[in-house]
């Protein structure tokens, strides 16, 4: 990871990461998950972090439901499918797809295909995750056998 300059003005530093600076981590929020850092948290001091995620292991019981303290997250798919629970709805997240959740949002990510991976930018870099108690039942997850 390169980190050349600080301004004084945002303490904000510039940051390059190529893929070998970082390792695939699988100490994450899910142990089914896979993480790399990118290195934005260290860059904006803690205002944003940006991390891929991807499969590691199939959905055999999903994210459960749960919402985020933060003030702003999106994610954008950029390999494979997901499924998710948007409060309600199911909602199929695909390669070049891109999600914002707002502040809060109920939601569950209970399916998804083997090679899925996506970019997650939220705010604050030290968000947290609150279980909480799903509005509707959970479809079925099929993994990885297919959408």
């Amino acid at each position: 990871m390169t980190v050349i300059t600080k301004t004084k003005e945002s303490a904000l530093h510039f940051s390059h990461v190529k893929p070998d600076d970082t390792p695939w981590r699988s100490d994450g929020l899910r142990d089914f998950f896979l993480y790399r850092d990118l290195g934005i948290a260290n860059a904006t001091n803690g205002k944003v972090i940006a991390h891929l995620v991807k499969a590691n292991k199939p959905p055999t019981e999903g994210t459960g439901w749960h919402h985020h303290v933060c003030d702003f997250q999106i994610v954008l798919m950029t390999k494979g499918w997901a499924k998710f629970m948007y409060e309600d709805k199911v909602t199929l997240v695909e390669a070049g797809d891109c999600v914002h959740q707002r502040p809060g949002m109920t939601h569950y990510l209970f399916d998804y295909s083997p090679d899925m991976e996506y970019l997650e930018i939220v705010s604050p870099a030290d968000f947290g995750t609150v279980e909480v108690e799903g509005p509707c039942a959970i479809p079925p997850s099929t993994p990885w056998q297919g959408k």
